[in-house]
């Protein structure tokens, strides 16, 4: 397994995109790496958009963004939601400050927006928030996944076989 030992953050808030959430913990869990369920609130219950639900494991304040490898940001609406909290910034701008994987599909850019984080970035997400990664001086491109060194992005569900396989190369490194 490729990413045994590894540890990652998977943020989570309501409304999240149920594919986008649910199929990089799996993926990432058959490579071997611990994948913890982040949201405001430990041990709590939060649906998806088309109702799968999933429990978190730790709230935000709860986690050292050090002691990860990786985080991974959701897509759906949850990320306009994530992108409010003080905590979730801070542990966006700690993995970009230590270039660890950061992941981000579909409008999960709103997060590493509000990050400051991707002047000069190459990346791609759902063509709806086109506008606001270049707005935030990133360079948007129309492609399945984009890798521009640690930071992996991805426009959609039907892109998720490709997101992951970057990713997991990306950790793996």
């Amino acid at each position: 397994m490729k990413l045994e030992g590894k540890k990652v953050i998977q943020l989570v808030s309501g409304d999240f995109e149920d594919l986008e959430l649910w199929y990089p913990v799996l993926r990432l869990r058959e490579e071997g790496a611990d994948v913890h369920i982040v949201g405001e609130e430990a041990d709590k219950e939060y649906i998806g958009k088309y109702g799968v639900p999933i429990v978190s494991d730790y709230s935000f304040d709860q986690v050292d963004p050090s002691e990860y490898d990786a985080i991974l940001v959701p897509g759906g609406w949850s990320p306009d939601k994530l992108r409010r909290y003080t905590e979730v910034i801070d542990m966006v701008r700690h993995m970009n400050d230590h270039t660890k994987p950061i992941g981000q599909i579909c409008h999960a850019g709103w997060v590493l927006i509000s990050a400051k984080i991707l002047n000069g970035v190459n990346v791609t997400s759902t063509p709806g928030i086109k506008d606001d990664m270049e707005n935030a001086g990133a360079t948007w491109v129309n492609e399945a996944v984009v890798v521009d060194g640690h930071i992996v992005s991805s426009r959609r569900p039907p892109d998720l076989p490709d997101y992951m396989r970057a990713f997991v190369e990306v950790m793996a490194k």
